[in-house]
């Protein structure tokens, strides 16, 4: 039961603010749920890949996406997602599981932070014609989605938080064209992350239908109230939360260096799960 509530939580997130897919999922899936981080990545890419596509059409049917900014991101996404995808699978035996929490949980961290006291624009309204005017040029939209797309290999997070910073900042694009571009181009991301991780089997498919089964209605529902709630501060106290999860995550980290060799192979790897026996 408790799946299936974190999946409606984490989707009615997703739906609200296009924030969460895999921000909120890898770290509760390790520190509740005992889940092995690798595991929990390649979870969560998947959960989110779902709540995309679902969410996708809400910013199509609303003209919300620009093709002239998805297309670069997509060019430098795909192979940052591949190499991400790579050093994760090289970090996924139980030797290097402290090590591999810790990091999931400074990436998480440093995304939160670059959110919250990153550049600041309204994302409840539409910016100024000379604020626009400053922000033509969409050639760095493809060095800027290399890194995110290797964040999202990694974690399964950076494409909500990052994404939407990268593009109010470096493109012309409006608040809700910037959401709805980067909603689709982590879609993108996600689908092939769930595809390869499933393929190195870093899939835990029977809790990932637990998921979904809160992650369908929660993100429709959280689609249809997007628009009547305020987006910036939403936005925040997601951002919020994902740091305090961030810092849960290196904590634990740091936590299983001190847990005997065999104890790490027998038990899931890191979270709080796995901290308490």
């Amino acid at each position: 039961m408790i799946e299936i509530a974190l999946g409606f939580v984490i989707a009615l997130s997703v739906g609200l603010t296009g924030l969460g897919g895999g921000s909120f999922t890898t770290p509760l899936l390790v520190l509740f749920l005992g889940l092995p981080a690798a595991a929990a990545v390649g979870t969560a890419l998947a959960f989110s890949a779902v709540l995309r596509l679902l969410a996708a059409p809400f910013h199509l049917l609303g003209h919300n996406v620009r093709a002239r900014c998805f297309w670069p991101l997509v060019l430098g996404g795909l192979p940052g997602l591949t190499l991400g995808i790579y050093f994760l699978r090289g970090m996924r035996g139980a030797d290097w599981s402290p090590k591999l929490l810790i990091a999931l949980g400074v990436l998480l961290v440093g995304t939160a932070c670059a959110s919250l006291f990153g550049p600041r624009h309204s994302l409840d309204s539409t910016p100024r014609p000379q604020a626009r005017e400053k922000r033509k040029s969409h050639a760095w939209l493809a060095l800027l989605a290399l890194p995110i797309g290797m964040e999202t290999g990694f974690s399964s997070a950076g494409s909500g938080a990052l994404g939407v910073l990268a593009l109010l900042n470096f493109s012309d694009l409006t608040a809700a064209e910037a959401v709805g571009t980067d909603l689709v181009f982590g879609s993108v991301l996600a689908v092939a992350g769930a595809g390869w991780s499933a393929g190195l089997g870093l899939t835990a498919t029977h809790l990932l239908t637990r998921l979904l089964m809160g992650g369908v209605p929660g993100v429709l529902i959280g689609c249809m109230l997007g628009k009547r709630l305020p987006a910036r501060r939403l936005r925040a106290l997601v951002m919020g939360a994902v740091l305090v999860l961030g810092l849960g995550l290196v904590w634990s980290g740091i936590h299983s260096f001190g847990a005997p060799p065999v104890a790490r192979r027998t038990a899931p790897a890191g979270g709080f799960a796995a901290t308490i026996r």
